[in-house]
């Protein structure tokens, strides 16, 4: 639900209808609670996906039939629709639709700082009837049974009495602008952590992941245009994320440098540049390696 918020945001500040849905259980599939949930408009438009993609339309048809409330609905994919999607089999998916407006409003910025949630959800049947909110702060005030769900640390959605539990626990994620044999050695390294990796190799895609990245995260520029990225490294820059690590020779960074002092920007402490601890690394992985140590020891407050 993390990648949800700053779209659900913007529809709650404008005015705009949206509900969010996300896996409640399933027979046959298996979902990860920490990524899959999908915002849906009226007009037909998304952010996310669950299970490849593979409920979106169901979901889409039925938000458009604009529930007054929350609800579970049950859900099918069949054979096909899970081929389409990527998925081993089909199979039966419960999922919890809920207007974005119906959940509580300090969620939203919990989720923009990728701080871990429990969401707890009264239901009525079918029906969810209220859902209240827990983080670091406040979990005294949860029952014992969910406080110990919550304290586990991982990402689940379970049942408590009559309450439906989702606890949010936000994985780090790695962002790698432009691509190549660097950006793939990330990609198949940085799982190892349980991080993760993003390659954009797209400019406008690449600053805007940018603009979600939290304290936990990491961005990795990478790319021979000064311009493109330098216009990367600025938005990297100008969010809070926790390593910035740029590629590149001596020349290329000094480049950079010009471009960003030229726009009035001249702190370049956070960045790592070249990234990567020095271990004479010379091939892509261990480079990759390198560049995932540093990272790791950014989050640690190690030099």
């Amino acid at each position: 639900m993390y990648n949800l918020a700053l779209s659900v945001t913007a529809c709650l500040r404008a005015g705009t209808r949206v509900d969010v849905a996300w896996p409640v259980s399933s027979d046959g599939l298996t979902f990860d609670p920490g990524v899959d949930a999908v915002a849906l408009t009226p007009g037909g438009g998304r952010v996310g996906g669950l299970l490849g993609g593979a409920l979106d339309a169901q979901l889409s048809e039925v938000a458009q039939g604009r529930p007054s409330a929350g609800r579970i609905i049950d859900l099918t994919v069949n054979d096909v629709d899970a081929t389409v999607a990527g998925l081993p089999q089909g199979g039966h998916v419960a999922c919890a639709l809920v207007p974005a407006s119906d959940l509580p409003d300090r969620l939203w910025p919990l989720l923009l700082a990728r701080e871990p949630v429990c969401l707890v959800s009264t239901l009525a049947g079918s029906d969810i009837t209220a859902t209240t909110l827990h983080d670091t702060a406040d979990l005294d005030e949860a029952s014992a049974e969910i406080a110990a769900t919550f304290r586990a640390g991982t990402s689940v959605v379970t049942s408590v009495g009559d309450d439906l539990v989702t606890v949010l626990w936000p994985v780090p994620r790695l962002v790698v602008s432009s691509g190549g044999p660097i950006a793939e050695a990330l990609a198949a390294a940085a799982p190892v952590l349980g991080w993760q990796v993003i390659v954009a190799p797209q400019l406008q895609d690449a600053i805007g992941l940018m603009a979600g990245l939290s304290s936990i995260d990491s961005a990795v520029i990478i790319g021979h245009d000064v311009e493109a990225s330098s216009r990367v490294l600025a938005a990297a820059l100008d969010s809070p994320v926790g390593y910035i690590g740029a590629l590149g020779s001596l020349r290329m960074q000094q480049q950079r440098e010009g471009w960003l002092a030229y726009r009035g920007i001249t702190d370049l402490s956070r960045v790592n540049g070249p990234a990567g601890v020095d271990i004479g690394a010379e091939t892509p992985g261990e480079i990759a390696i390198s560049i995932l140590a540093e990272a790791i020891a950014a989050r640690r407050g190690r030099q």
